[in-house]
């Protein structure tokens, strides 16, 4: 597959004490998922992820601990009758996304999470949700997508969850 049809993406997984995830509904009512966004140039897949969990949930930094980047990057492919309603006119190029995912612990409290903090609402809701859901309810064309990120972060998840709850 070329590299230059997928758009460089970061996603992040958001877990709270209780080991729940961060769920969050798309503004455009077309289903949950995690928080995740474009990768601009010059820019790190973890510059991106601290970027875009601000823009998207209103948190901060200080309030996510970062525990694992993904070793691999992850790609799936937006349906094309999708593909207007996920890209902006300039990306529209792409066929989907390929995706650097990051695991990160939820240290703030749970009013810093703040889906109206931008101009650019991406989400109206979110739940804390068990670690397997987002694989049978997440938007339908990234579910693989999913399955294999929490697939590859679960040993860190559980070894973070062992260490420190």
């Amino acid at each position: 597959m070329n590299e230059g049809l997928y758009r460089p993406n970061a996603g992040i997984i958001i877990f709270n004490e209780e080991g729940k995830l961060l769920w969050c509904k798309r503004k455009s009512g077309d289903g949950w998922q995690f928080p995740q966004g474009g990768i601009d140039d010059g820019e790190s897949p973890e510059e991106a992820i601290v970027r875009e969990t601000y823009e998207e949930v209103g948190l901060k930094r200080n309030q996510i601990k970062i525990i694992k980047e993904n070793d691999r990057w992850i790609k799936y492919d937006v349906p094309k009758n999708k593909i207007p309603k996920y890209f902006s006119l300039k990306n529209r190029k792409f066929r989907g996304q390929t995706q650097k995912w990051f695991l990160a612990e939820f240290i703030g409290e749970e009013n810093d999470i703040n889906l109206n903090l931008h101009d650019q609402i991406e989400f109206t809701e979110w739940t804390w949700t068990s670690y397997w859901h987002p694989i049978r309810a997440g938007v339908e064309f990234k579910r693989e997508a999913y399955r294999q990120v929490l697939s590859d972060l679960l040993p860190f998840y559980i070894e973070y969850k062992k260490s420190n709850f």
